[in-house]
């Protein structure tokens, strides 16, 4: 890695297993959340650097495709070692580029080497199926084939954990991949593409950074892109999606959400609010599937209010460093910014705050906000319309299971959704009722790398995760086979009488 002249990090872009630069020679500088202080300055990738790393990956393919499962896992295998010995490093680019707590990243890390362990074995084992047959003398079985070149498009707040919820399934099912991270953090993105370089055949796995108006539009465009994943916002999601059929390209897409947790009259009210300040607070609630919408039984309203005000109140903000630190910044200015305005218009509409809603005072640098519990909140709130991708939670009294189901549906976004209650009957009605691609019930947030991830509505098409993730990226081909050459009664010329062919 070179240095620029200011002292700050000047890391390559992967293409081809080697260290390019963009083919303008420009840059765009990283940003420390909390520090706003620049870190590194990486490539400003545009349509010529697309072209080039669509080219390579393309070439690659040719290989890779065609290569024994069991060697392909082989080298997954060794992929998800590299990620366990480079943990500390991956994990404090992650802190340092979009401000989780490291004892966060660290983990983070680690579940993505899990993840291409567990994807290194599907891939090998799971190849097709076959079906009866129609005729004595044949067979007839089902091939799962690549769909070529994958270009995943990643959001910021969990860099590596979402491009490998990517790029391991692409890679398994035999596809090549060219990532294009997010611009706010690419630094630990590219220090995977330095980690793929020296073990993965070259050109099997590629990073372009840049802006998507510039490079990632030209990505999803090129002929060579033969499938689109993307998770981010639900309007950017609509542009790529339009622009996928137009060329009748294959698109998955991970979006938005708005997800409600519920919390019934029957729970240990302090378990309960526990886990809703965990839900709602990780990573400063910029997590998709965080808890944007607190749905509470009414006749323990207020006591669940006040403990979760209490243990909201305990969460540490500061370095995301570390030591004793629960949150720390929010990704950028433009993203608290954004928050703040929507605190000023719930304000607006009569809407009452228990705790935050302001900048911490004792931290001077850095885009932190407190967490924020809102109470006095409409059901027509911008707080319940709008994703709110930060620290602020509405807490919504509702009058029964019944109503909170309806109000839990009453959102554009159908992601994931949270239930507490000690009831069968009440988790199951409302895990059927409820829209949603993940329901949890006592346990909020908690994904299994096994089972599939994904949302409903407006919050996307596919999975993720699961056997469902790896058949995202592979396109099933029927084989037919008879086992001898031999003329068929039903070939022309026709035998109107007997209904077969008159040589037969």
């Amino acid at each position: 890695m070179s240095v620029t002249r200011s002292g700050l990090q000047a890391p390559r872009m992967w293409l081809g297993g080697e260290p390019i630069p963009a083919l303008s020679g420009q840059t765009f500088e990283v940003i420390n959340p909390a520090t706003e202080e620049a870190i590194a300055e990486v490539p400003r990738a545009g349509a010529l650097d697309a072209s080039a790393a669509l080219d390579v990956a393309s070439e690659a393919l040719r290989d890779w495709r065609g290569m024994p499962g069991i060697e392909r896992a082989g080298l997954l295998h060794g992929f998800a070692a590299a990620f366990r010995s480079h943990k500390e490093r991956l994990a404090t680019l992650i802190t340092q580029e979009m401000g989780r707590p490291l004892v966060e990243t660290l983990d983070e890390v680690e579940w993505c080497a899990a993840i291409y362990d567990f994807y290194a074995e599907l891939g090998r084992g799971n190849q097709g199926h076959t079906v009866s047959p129609g005729q004595r003398g044949q067979t007839n079985y089902v091939v799962k084939e690549p769909f070529g070149v994958v270009v995943a498009i990643t959001p910021w707040n969990y860099p590596l954990l979402l491009m490998t919820w990517k790029t391991a399934p692409a890679l398994a099912a035999g596809n090549t991949v060219v990532v294009k991270p997010s611009e706010l953090s690419p630094l630990s993105s590219l220090a995977v593409g330095e980690i793929a370089a020296g073990l993965l055949p070259p050109g099997t796995l590629n990073i372009v950074t840049g802006f998507g108006h510039e490079v990632g539009s030209a990505l999803v465009e090129h002929a060579r892109t033969d499938l689109i994943t993307f998770t981010g916002s639900t309007q950017t999601g609509k542009r790529i999606a339009v622009a996928a059929a137009e060329r009748l390209k294959k698109v998955h897409l991970e979006l938005g959400g708005s997800d409600p947790l519920i919390v019934c009259d029957d729970v240990d009210l302090d378990v309960a609010a526990r886990a809703a300040a965990w839900s709602a607070f990780l990573n400063n609630g910029q997590v998709c599937t965080s808890s944007k919408r607190l749905l509470v039984f009414d006749h323990v309203y207020e006591a669940f209010v006040d403990k979760l005000v209490e243990h909201t109140r305990r969460l540490r903000l500061g370095n995301p460093m570390g030591p004793d630190v629960d949150l720390g910044p929010m990704v950028s200015a433009s993203q608290r910014d954004r928050l703040e305005a929507q605190v000023a218009q719930a304000a607006s509409e009569g809407v009452r705050f228990r705790t935050g809603a302001a900048r911490p005072s004792h931290l001077s640098r850095g885009w932190f906000y407190e967490p924020t519990v809102a109470i006095n909140v409409g059901r027509d709130s911008v707080l319940m319309k709008d994703e709110v991708f930060g620290p602020v939670r509405p807490v919504v009294r509702v009058e029964d299971l019944d109503d909170a189901i309806r109000t839990a549906n009453q959102t554009p976004y159908g992601l994931g959704a949270s239930l507490f209650t000690t009831r069968l009957d009440r988790a199951m009605e409302a895990s059927e009722r409820i829209r949603s691609g993940t329901f949890w019930i006592n346990d909020p947030l908690t994904d299994n790398h096994a089972a599939p991830f994904g949302g409903m509505k407006a919050s996307g098409l596919g999975r993720e995760l699961g056997l469902e993730g790896l058949d995202e990226f592979r396109q099933s081909k029927h084989v037919h086979l008879n086992h001898r050459v031999e003329q068929k009664s039903y070939w022309f010329p026709y035998n109107w009488e007997t209904g077969r062919n008159k040589n037969s």
